[in-house]
C-alpha cells in the first residue's frame, strides 16, 4: 500500500472531505473542505469518488514524499506543483493529475492569487473519522492539521481508470475586491438603516481569519436605540452568517464556526459565493451586495 509522508506543512493543512453534516442540534459544525467544488473537481482529475478525503493546504508550502507511486492533483488557488527524482525536478500547474514516483517529493508553492489550495490522491488518505468524518474542525478539535513526520496511509485506487485529461480549467482567484452576495437577516433590524447601508462599503479582512470566520475591519456598524444594550441567547448558525460582535465589526463565518453566542446576524452570504470567501487573503478588500431584502436595494 502506497503512503504519502509529510515533509512540510506550510502555513496550515489540514484533511478534508465534504464534512459532517446533520449535527447542528450537538453544536457540532458541518465543517469540511472551504471550497467542496474545489475539493470535488481535484478528486474527480485522479478517478476518485468526489467525496474522498484530500488535504486542504493554506498558503502553498505544503511538501509530502511519497511511499510508493502515487497520483495527485492540486486544484483552487494556483501553485506550482513540484516533484523532485534523483533525476531532476518537473513543475506541473493546477488541475491536472500528476503522477509521483515513489520516493520523489512533491511540493507546493505559494499561490500568485487566493489563499487555498486542495490536494487529492488517487485512493484518497486514510485518516481518523471522528463524528463520522475526517474533516479536521479547528473550532472544536475534532481531527487534527497534519505535522512534519506525519504519514498518511493512500487507500486502494477505485476500480475505474482516471479520466484522459490533460487539463481541467478553473477559475482564478482575484486579487482585487472580492464581492459577496447576501441576503438581510435575521437580525436587520438590530441595526439602523445607516449601519445596513454602510454594510455595502469596502472592508478589509484581518489576518485573525481562518476557517471558523473572515474577520472584517473597517467603521463600527451602529445598532438601533431599541438594541442598544440588548443580548441574544445563543442560536444557531450556518457558514455564511455575518455576525456583528460587541465592537460593531462584522464576522463571515466559514465551515468551522459556532453558534453566535448571543450576538446578531445581520445578514448571510449565498452559499455559492461562499467559495470566493475562502479565498481572501488578509489585507484583501471584501464587499457585500445584497440580492434580496426591503432594507437596502
Amino acid at each position: 500500500m502506497s503512503a504519502l509522508e509529510v515533509v512540510a506543512t506550510g502555513a496550515l493543512t489540514t484533511p478534508q472531505d465534504l464534512g459532517r453534516p446533520g449535527l447542528a442540534g450537538l453544536g457540532v459544525a458541518e465543517s469540511g473542505a472551504l471550497d467542496p467544488g474545489a475539493l470535488r473537481l481535484a478528486n474527480r482529475l485522479v478517478g476518485n469518488a468526489e467525496d474522498v478525503t484530500g488535504l486542504e493546504v493554506t498558503l502553498g508550502g505544503l511538501a509530502l514524499r511519497a511511499r510508493g507511486e502515487v497520483l495527485l492533483a492540486v486544484t483552487g488557488a494556483p501553485v506550482d506543483v513540484t516533484v523532485a527524482t534523483s533525476a531532476g525536478r518537473r513543475t506541473h500547474g493546477v488541475g491536472a493529475a500528476v503522477s509521483v514516483p515513489d520516493g520523489a517529493e512533491v511540493r507546493l508553492g505559494s499561490p500568485g492569487a487566493g489563499l487555498r489550495s486542495w490536494v487529492a490522491v488517487r485512493g484518497g488518505v486514510d485518516v481518523d473519522r471522528p463524528l463520522g468524518s475526517a474533516s479536521t474542525d479547528v473550532l472544536a478539535g475534532l481531527g487534527a492539521p497534519l505535522a512534519p513526520g506525519d504519514v498518511l496511509e493512500v487507500g486502494p485506487p477505485p476500480d475505474d481508470a482516471p479520466p484522459a485529461l490533460d487539463q481541467a480549467p478553473l477559475a482564478t482567484p482575484t486579487d482585487g475586491t472580492v464581492v459577496l452576495r447576501v441576503v438581510l437577516g435575521p437580525r436587520d433590524d438590530w441595526f439602523t438603516d445607516d449601519a445596513l447601508a454602510a454594510l455595502r462599503r469596502p472592508w478589509t479582512v484581518d489576518a485573525r481569519s481562518n476557517r471558523v470566520g473572515l474577520r472584517l475591519d473597517g467603521p463600527a456598524l451602529e445598532r438601533s436605540p431599541a438594541y442598544a444594550d440588548a443580548e441574544l441567547p445563543s442560536e444557531g448558525t450556518v457558514a455564511g452568517a455575518v455576525q456583528v460582535a460587541a465592537n460593531g465589526l462584522p464576522v463571515l463565518f466559514l465551515a468551522d464556526h459556532p453558534v453566535t453566542g448571543g450576538y446578531p446576524v445581520v445578514a448571510c452570504v449565498v452559499t455559492e459565493d461562499l467559495p470566493l470567501a475562502a479565498q481572501a487573503v488578509p489585507g484583501q478588500e471584501v464587499r457585500f451586495r445584497t440580492v434580496k431584502g426591503p432594507r437596502l436595494p
